[in-house]
């Protein structure tokens, strides 16, 4: 029984962090290509609130399922597919760190400018840009992670 339900507990909060992450990235992305400022500090509000109750808490959430998993089914670390799975997660939480900060420059950038009725300064699309560069290969490394933990290759 507690197999299933680490394994339950393991596929939800995949769910979460990877939804999250990639809902959040859309709105995001293309409220910040629309330029309306008063909808990008909106945005970018609910966007840090959704990374801190739902990728904070998954993130963790994730390796303590999986090592727990896998000491259940016998698995080593050193599995291949698991080895590559956990490069892969050090790398994307690695990207993840830095863009919560991003995130909450964002947000902090677009509500000076809407409160004062400017547009975003250029502090924006420099953390802007830095987000989309890291986000990137945070989303292909979850990708992959995804394909490792079905396909199991040998």
């Amino acid at each position: 029984m507690d197999y299933l339900i680490v394994k339950w507990l393991h596929i939800v909060s995949s769910t979460f962090l990877f939804g999250t992450g990639v809902g959040s990235a859309f709105y995001l992305f293309f409220v910040t290509l629309h330029r309306d400022v008063r909808a990008i500090a909106v945005v970018t509000r609910y966007v840090v609130i959704a990374d801190w109750l739902f990728t904070a808490t998954t993130a963790i959430l994730q390796p303590v399922t999986g090592f727990y998993l896998l000491h259940i089914m016998g698995i080593p670390i050193s599995t291949h597919w698991v080895a590559v799975s956990l490069v892969l997660y050090v790398i994307a939480i690695g990207c993840w760190l830095p863009v919560v900060r991003i995130q909450m420059r964002l947000r902090d950038l677009s509500q000076l400018a809407y409160r004062a009725g400017v547009p975003l300064p250029a502090a924006y699309w420099r953390a802007f840009r830095w987000w989309v560069a890291l986000g990137v290969p945070a989303l292909f490394a979850f990708l992959a992670i995804f394909w490792l933990m079905v396909a199991k290759p040998a």
